[in-house]
This record gives structure tokens, C-alpha cells and sequence, in this order.
């Protein structure tokens, strides 16, 4: 690949990181909002969207397969020159994110108090986080179809209409929060129907230029029990696969737990700044989805390769980046986090050992970006189910032994997650896209279709 060859591809990977970036922050940023909001009206009410926000959180994060099975399916179809096909795969996606949202809307509201209990929550807690689960439940399947119609935009390679999206959602739930909570004084109730009219204020933006395209192609808006079977069928996979992540990472907490409250305190402090590193890695991931489906799609392996060289350096490049100001921020943030000295040397030492590892984070989450595009949905599901077993195994052995510290046990906590969670992923990740098979798969999934 030439030098100019090579920075028209890394143009295009920002080109579209840098809008899907924005999306991916949309849900967290309403909670942050939200957060921030509620902080005003008192502990219980914050404990209580503390409980409810998580419940949201964990649901929408296991639905992200709608996302990325559409974005692979409306990619690989429209790079094999077949759009009005690729727009219906699409539709028949948001027609999946529909039906998901609405039998999880009914579920979550019909056991919302037994849910927001088992998490913990009790007495006015409990009250308070089952109001704002109610108020805000009714908006997932609007977040959901959002999922959905984004990964058209990203099959389509248009990916400024989810960032516009995105942006105005969050300025709707911030108005309407302040509105709601501190000026009308309806308390989290108000933050909840705040986020749910935001949620589907963006969907509307997505939905109405999606329907556009599929008018434009000729293509139908009827739901077919075909596709959306086929969909579905795509996203178990990918189910499987963030549901045995989510498990590793809610292992996490409890190991963090075990250690210590300060050292629990310390990891919420990293950890929070790691997710934000991750949208960032994960932006460059989905990128190079989008372009290898589309190579694919068109049957180009010269493409194909040329693109997996391209997001794997792109997304080392951003992790050396991230490793950088994360470990600045741990040097001299640590502070925001917390007022106490010795929770913010913890937070300056896990930050310190996140930053070493950091750029092989950035690799291998651009190469899970590659392989979801190549709709490698059950190797993906297999390694990841795999790598979690061997991840909890070792947070249990982390914590069964005797450390002289707490700045030994922050450490060794984040070097685990470093070694077996993105370790063993990074590995598996890496021996599969040097070889053949996936692209061979994919090919014969392109022409079966």
C-alpha cells in the first residue's frame, strides 16, 4: 500500500469514527445527564437512578448485536452491488429491534420493583429507582430502533445523521431534565420521562431519513418473517458474545469488591475512564467493519486485507494515543475522582497499568470490528465464552491470594483484565484474521444470499 494510498484509508476510517463515535456515547451521555441532574434532588434519588440506570445500561449494551449484525448485513449487500436488498436487510433489523424493545419494555415494567431489589435497592431507594425504571422502560424500544437504523448508516457510509442524532438528543434531555426535575420539581420521575422523550426524538430523526433510502431503492417496508428470522438468527451469536463480556466485566466488580472498598472505589475511577477510551477504540472498530463488509461484499480480498492492515494500525495508533492522555490524566485527575490520598494513588496506578495496554486494546478491538463485519458471528461467540471462563478462573485465584497492599491488588486487577480479558481476545482475534477462513465464509455467505 502506498503512503498516499494509506492516508486516504486512515482519512476515511475518522471519517466515519469520529460521528459513530458520537452515537455510541448517546446512552451514557443521557445518564450522565441525568446523573448530574438528580445529584441535586438528594441520596436516595441518586442511589435510586444509580440502581435504574444500570438496569437501562446492561439492557441496551446486550441489544448492541442489533447494531452490528445491520451494519455488516447492509454493508457486505450494498458492496455486492445489491441496495434495495441491503435496505431491506436493514428494515428487517429495525423490524427485530421493534419486537426485542417492546416483549423487553412489557418484562422490565411488569418486574421492575423485583429487579431494582435483587440489585439491592431498598426502602426509599427501592421506591425511587422503580419510579425512574417505569418513566424511562417505554423509551428502549425507541433506543433499540436507533441501534437498529444506525447500522444502516453505517452499511450506507452515512454516518453524520447519527451523530446530528446524537447531539440533539442529549440537548432535548437536558433542557427537558432541567425542566422536569428542578423547575416543575417532579423528582427522578421527571429525569426518566425526560431521557424516554429524547430516546425518541432521535429515533424519529433516524427513521424518517432512513425511510427516504428505502423509498428511494424501491425497496419495502413490510415486515418479512424471513428476515427478520434471518436477523435474528445472525444476533444470537452476538447475544452470546456481549453477554458472556458483560458477565466478565460484572465479575470484575465483584473481584474489586473483594478487595477492599478503597480498591473498589480506585477501579470505579478507572473503570470509568476506560469505558470512555473504549467508545473511542470501538468507533475505530465499527469503522472497519463497515469497510471490510463492504469489500467483502464486492468480493475483493486484495480490499479485504488491504482494510484489516489499515483498522488494526488505526486502532493501535488510537490506543498508543488514549494510553497516553490516560495515563496524564492519572498523574495529574486522579483528584476529581476522589478526595481521598490514598484512593487517588490507587486511580493513579490502575490508570498507569490501563495506559500500557491500552494500544493492544486499540488492536484488537479493531480486529473484533473486522470479523463482526465478516459476520464471524459463532467463532467470535466461541472465543469470547472461552476467554470469559478463563477471566473469572483467574479473578478468582487473584483474589484468593494474600497481597502486601492495595496498590498490589489495583494492579494485578488491572493487569488481569489486560492479560486473560483482552489478552486472550487479542490473541484468538489475531490468528483468525491472518488466516483465511473468515474471508472464505463470509464469500460464500455473500453469494449464497
Amino acid at each position: 500500500m502506498s503512503a498516499m494510498q494509506r492516508r486516504s484509508t486512515l482519512l476515511h476510517i475518522a471519517t466515519l469514527a469520529i460521528p459513530t463515535f458520537g452515537q455510541l456515547i448517546a446512552e451514557p451521555a443521557f445518564i450522565l445527564i441525568d446523573t448530574a441532574v438528580i445529584g441535586h434532588v438528594g441520596e436516595s434519588a441518586l442511589a435510586g437512578l444509580s440502581i435504574g440506570s444500570t438496569i437501562i445500561l446492561t439492557t441496551v449494551g446486550l441489544c448492541v448485536f442489533l447494531a452490528y449484525g445491520t451494519t455488516s448485513q447492509v454493508a457486505r449487500l450494498i458492496g455486492a452491488g445489491r441496495r434495495r436488498e441491503g435496505l431491506e436487510a436493514g428494515v428487517d433489523g429495525m423490524w427485530l429491534a421493534l419486537i426485542v424493545g417492546v416483549i423487553v419494555s412489557i418484562a422490565i415494567f411488569l418486574f421492575s420493583r423485583q429487579i431494582c431489589s435483587f440489585m439491592g435497592a431498598e426502602g426509599e431507594v427501592l421506591d425511587q429507582a422503580e419510579t425512574y425504571v417505569n418513566a424511562i422502560v417505554f423509551g428502549l424500544p425507541g433506543m433499540l430502533l436507533v441501534y437498529a437504523a444506525n447500522g444502516i448508516f453505517r452499511g450506507l457510509q452515512k454516518v453524520r445523521i447519527t451523530l446530528i442524532a446524537a447531539i440533539t438528543g442529549a440537548v432535548i434531555n437536558t433542557i427537558l431534565d432541567i425542566l422536569f426535575v428542578i423547575v416543575l420539581h417532579w423528582g427522578i420521575l421527571g429525569s426518566g420521562i425526560a431521557t424516554l422523550i429524547a430516546q425518541w426524538v432521535m429515533c424519529i430523526m433516524l427513521i424518517a431519513p432512513a425511510a427516504v433510502w428505502v423509498f428511494k431503492e424501491g425497496a419495502s417496508w413490510m415486515p418479512r418473517v424471513s428476515g427478520i428470522a434471518s436477523s435474528a438468527s445472525d444476533g444470537l451469536p452476538l447475544f452470546i458474545r456481549t453477554l458472556a463480556l458483560r458477565a466478565s466485566l460484572f465479575m470484575t466488580v465483584v473481584a474489586a469488591a473483594r478487595m477492599g472498598q478503597q480498591v473498589l472505589a480506585a477501579y470505579q475511577g478507572v473503570s470509568a475512564t476506560w469505558n470512555f477510551a473504549l467508545n473511542v477504540l470501538d468507533a475505530i472498530g465499527i469503522s472497519g467493519q463497515s469497510l471490510v463488509a463492504t469489500a467483502l461484499g464486492a468480493g475483493n480480498r486484495r480490499e479485504t486485507r488491504r482494510m484489516v492492515r489499515a483498522s488494526g494500525a488505526a486502532g493501535l495508533w488510537m490506543g498508543v494515543a488514549s494510553g497516553c492522555v490516560m495515563a496524564i490524566i492519572g498523574f495529574t485527575a486522579a483528584g476529581m475522582f476522589s478526595p481521598d490520598s490514598h484512593i487517588q494513588h490507587l486511580i493513579t496506578v490502575g490508570m498507569v497499568v490501563q495506559a500500557v495496554f491500552l494500544p493492544l486494546c486499540g488492536w484488537m478491538w479493531a480486529l473484533d470490528g473486522i470479523l463482526i463485519g465478516a459476520e464471524d458471528y459463532r467463532y467470535l461467540a466461541a472465543t469470547c465464552t472461552l476467554t470469559s471462563v478463563i477471566y473469572v478462573l483467574a479473578l478468582w485465584g487473584l483474589t484468593s491470594l494474600e497481597w502486601r497492599s492495595d496498590v498490589w491488588r489495583i494492579a494485578m486487577l488491572w493487569a488481569a483484565i489486560n492479560v486473560f480479558f483482552i489478552g486472550i481476545r487479542a490473541i484468538s482475534n489475531g490468528i483468525r484474521a491472518r488466516g483465511d477462513a473468515w474471508i472464505d465464509h463470509a464469500l460464500v455467505g455473500v453469494t449464497s444470499r
